[in-house]
């Protein structure tokens, strides 16, 4: 069985993994299980608030567009492969934060990674921008990804999307998280982004799926205001 130390996880999420209950390595069919009208008003959901985020937020983006791109003149928009559901890969789209040639330094910066398992994260990254810092910080960067969401490659909660080679190289318990879209927020986003280590983090997308509903989302949309402006973890 399962302890979890807190009782609502959206309030903050925080387990601890005594003994893994069978379903744990089921969660395919805990989603199957979701009922038919609640995916369909979720993606309704997802499509109207995206759409309006992306009118409400013109001048940020606006704003953030000339900023990334006075600074070294290089791509607004930075476009990069991440697993989707079902580890379908898909195009996500971020601000820049980093330098251009950023992404073919990744390997050689693996041995300075701060995260476990298969993240990747760097507090003082040296491939980002002035720019990035302050986009990362209240991210900014990840706007874009409202595209995404319309588009249908992602929801506006569910689990973040990591690299496609990253999710290629974990475990298949680890890839259950996504048996649903990846999201724009998730438990992990509102209880401390990259202060939480992988380990956790694939226990609170787990914890996602098996909770998932429109209250949940609900909440989820509401708690990630305050934590975008906390910055906890965000970098």
């Amino acid at each position: 069985m399962q302890e979890k130390i807190a009782t609502d996880t959206t309030e903050r999420p925080m387990l601890t993994i005594m003994e893994t209950d069978f379903d744990r390595y089921n969660m395919r069919e805990i989603y199957r299980r979701k009922s038919p009208v609640y995916k369909r008003i979720k993606r309704a959901m997802d499509v109207l608030l995206s759409a309006a985020a992306l009118i409400v937020l013109s001048p940020v983006f606006l704003v953030t567009a000339a900023a990334v791109k006075y600074e070294d003149r290089g791509p607004v928009f930075f476009v990069q492969q991440r697993a989707g559901k079902d580890m379908k890969p898909f195009s996500m789209y971020k601000f820049r934060s980093m330098y251009v040639n950023a992404d073919e330094k990744l390997h050689e910066m693996m041995k300075d990674n701060e995260q476990t398992g298969h993240a990747f994260k760097i507090k003082n990254d040296p491939r980002i921008t002035r720019t990035g810092k302050v986009i990362r910080r209240f991210s900014i960067d990840e706007l874009p990804q409202l595209i995404n969401i319309i588009k249908g490659d992602m929801s506006i909660v569910g689990p973040r999307p990591i690299l496609t080679f990253q999710m290629e190289a974990c475990s298949e318990y680890e890839k259950q998280r996504l048996v649903v879209q990846p999201g724009l927020t998730c438990y992990w986003q509102v209880g401390g982004r990259a202060n939480i280590k992988w380990e956790e983090w694939v226990e609170l997308d787990l914890d996602y799926i098996e909770d998932m509903s429109l209250w949940t989302d609900i909440k989820m949309i509401v708690r990630t205001v305050p934590a975008v402006f906390d910055s906890d973890g965000a970098y």
